[in-house]
């Protein structure tokens, strides 16, 4: 498991967040974070037994809404949440950038398209 070794490379540049600083920045408490995760509209991830969100999945001050949809299509293909942080944070040569990135630009449909073809 990548935790146990490190953070893998891909995951080098992610701005990571605590789940107390999600809720600072959220305005929200600590279990109404882990209702947030739990429910996909965050992703997260532990590093050096530390849960961690990536600071991208928060835009204005809320969770990025095109991030649950994405999130569920990379789980019916089979991935599981290590791996669906692995995918959005792996520059995709089509877009010429990180799917993240797109998601977080508004490239919302041309990323669950290239989602889908992972099925």
């Amino acid at each position: 498991m990548w935790q146990s070794i490190g953070v893998k490379e891909v995951f080098a540049s992610v701005n990571w967040l605590t789940i107390p600083d999600v809720a600072e920045q959220l305005n929200l408490p600590i279990g109404k974070v882990h209702r947030l995760i739990e429910d996909h509209h965050l992703i997260e991830t532990r590093i050096d037994g530390i849960r961690r969100v990536p600071a991208d999945a928060i835009k204005d001050g809320e969770p990025l809404h095109t991030l649950r949809g994405t999130v569920q299509v990379l789980f019916d293909a089979g991935y599981d949440m290590d791996g669906a942080l692995e995918w959005l944070y792996t520059v995709e040569d089509s877009l010429g950038t990180t799917p993240m990135a797109a998601l977080v630009a508004g490239k919302r449909a041309e990323i669950r398209r290239i989602a889908q073809t992972l099925f």
